[in-house]
């Protein structure tokens, strides 16, 4: 064997035994880290801290912890660490501009654990979707729609836009509107609805439920209806009193009327 080949095979071992000693410290690194995750997981847990900032915190620990076993594998394949960390100063300069979108998710996350404008398992309608809150996480927040579905919302938008929090007023308002027919009995309607409405045990009677004529249709005589009822028993009573309202009023003969033309036709 010559000179050359030795020189050959010592890199060959040198890299070879680098090369497995790296992938040996990701692999081991990033199972530790899992571990780690899973710990931290429990212990938030046992110390019942709040279900949003649990999951941004593991979801930070285990990133940071990442980016130090990547890190570590790299050192261990002989990169110069500090070429390596100004080379990686330029890039997250240049990249942090790039990302600056996921930034400001990231300081939208922190702002959404400050001030808490809505917590995990509260119903929030936002950037065009309404759903439960399952997860905030660093960048995004995790809504299961009614029909069971998952969206991801960044926490930027949700952060600086406009938001609806169901969840955060034990009480809510019912409100509806019913027509009748010109010339039906307006106190017979009236007379109606307020015996539906004291007869449900979800209606609360303080405040006092409201009904009263509100416009005089093209087709209809219109009545709104407004009932104080506990967040939970929103959509029961919803939607009971829609039915209930339509089997009586059509008992006592009150009709509900629907757009209607009339066509005449003349000889010429």
């Amino acid at each position: 064997m010559d000179f050359s080949q030795e020189m050959i095979i010592d890199l060959i071992v040198q890299w070879g035994t680098a090369l497995v000693l790296a992938l040996a410290t990701l692999v081991g690194g990033l199972f530790v880290v899992n571990l780690l995750g899973r710990l931290l997981a429990k212990g938030l847990d046992r110390a019942n801290v709040d279900a949003s900032l649990r999951s941004f915190l593991i979801s930070l620990s285990t990133m940071l912890l990442k980016a130090m076993v990547y890190i570590s594998a790299l050192s261990v394949l002989g990169v110069e660490m500090t070429s390596f960390v100004a080379i990686l100063a330029a890039a997250g300069l240049a990249v942090g501009m790039a990302l600056s979108g996921t930034l400001q998710n990231f300081a939208g996350g922190v702002m959404i654990l400050l001030f808490k404008p809505y917590q995990v398992g509260d119903f929030i309608e936002a950037q065009g979707y309404s759903g439960i809150v399952k997860e905030i996480q660093i960048f995004i927040t995790v809504l299961t729609t009614p029909d069971n579905k998952t969206v991801l919302i960044p926490n930027g938008p949700l952060a600086n836009g406009s938001l609806i929090n169901y969840s955060t007023q034990p009480q809510r308002r019912v409100d509806w509107n019913f027509g009748i027919g010109y010339g039906d009995d307006l106190d017979k309607a009236y007379e109606l609805i307020h015996q539906l409405l004291a007869s449900d045990p979800q209606v609360l009677k303080d405040p006092a439920p409201f009904v009263a004529l509100s416009t005089l249709g093209d087709n209809s005589v219109n009545l709104v209806v407004r009932a104080w009822v506990n967040a939970s028993d929103y959509w029961d009573v919803h939607f009971r009193m829609n039915e209930n309202v339509y089997r009586l009023f059509g008992e006592h003969g009150l009709s509900i009327p629907f757009p209607q033309l009339d066509v005449h036709l003349h000889e010429t």
